[in-house]
């Protein structure tokens, strides 16, 4: 009888999630427990003090910047698949600049 079923990636699935969460359950049964101070949970900003109020994003500034990321990324991955020509360097030069210009768009403020 074959045993081709146990690499089956719903079998590998449960498998490794169950061998996944009984790792951490038990490594929370022996991890040490810290002591709370009063300032265990609050944010940490290189020691300095954070006002709550500076920290807030407004949802045009998230959506702009998550774009810009979103932009970046999809750029990584069109040059990362060209070939290595030098017509196709051009034209990707090409379209880093362009590119570029959007960023810049994206990243400057409006009034």
């Amino acid at each position: 009888m074959s045993a081709a079923w146990l690499t089956s990636l719903p079998v590998v699935l449960v498998l490794f999630s169950g061998l996944g969460w009984a790792l951490h359950a038990r490594a929370g049964k022996w991890a040490a427990r810290g002591e709370d101070s009063p300032g265990k949970h609050l944010p940490y900003a290189c020691g300095e003090d954070l006002v709550p109020n500076q920290t807030e994003m407004s949802y045009q500034r998230f959506f702009r910047l998550a774009l810009m990321f979103v932009i970046v990324h999809i750029v990584t991955l069109v040059i990362a698949t060209l070939s290595r020509e030098i017509e196709i360097r051009a034209l990707a030069t090409a379209f880093v600049l362009g590119v570029a210009i959007c960023i810049d768009v994206l990243t400057s403020k409006v009034e």
